[in-house]
C-alpha cells in the first residue's frame, strides 16, 4: 500500500513538472505573439500614414478631417 502512495505522489510530481513547463511555454509563446502582433501594427500603421502622406492634400479640410478619424483609430482602437 505504501508502495501505490509513493508510485502515484511520484507520478503526481511528474504531472506537476510537466504542467509547469507547458505553462513556461505558454507564456513564451504569448511574449513572441504579442511583440509580432505589436510589430505588424506599427507596419501597417505606417503604410497607412505613407499612403495618405501621398494621396491627400493636407490644405483639403476633408483629407484633414480623414487624416484626424484614421490616426484615432490606429493610435486609440476601441477595445
Amino acid at each position: 500500500m505504501k508502495n501505490l502512495i509513493a508510485e502515484l505522489l511520484v507520478k503526481l510530481a511528474e504531472k506537476e513538472e510537466a504542467s509547469k513547463e507547458q505553462v513556461a511555454q505558454i507564456e513564451a509563446l504569448e511574449i513572441v505573439v504579442t511583440a509580432l502582433v505589436r510589430q505588424q501594427h506599427q507596419a501597417i500603421t505606417s503604410s497607412i500614414e505613407t499612403a495618405m502622406d501621398n494621396a491627400a492634400d493636407a490644405s483639403d479640410e476633408n483629407a484633414v478631417l480623414l487624416r484626424n478619424h484614421i490616426d484615432r483609430l490606429l493610435r486609440h482602437p476601441r477595445v
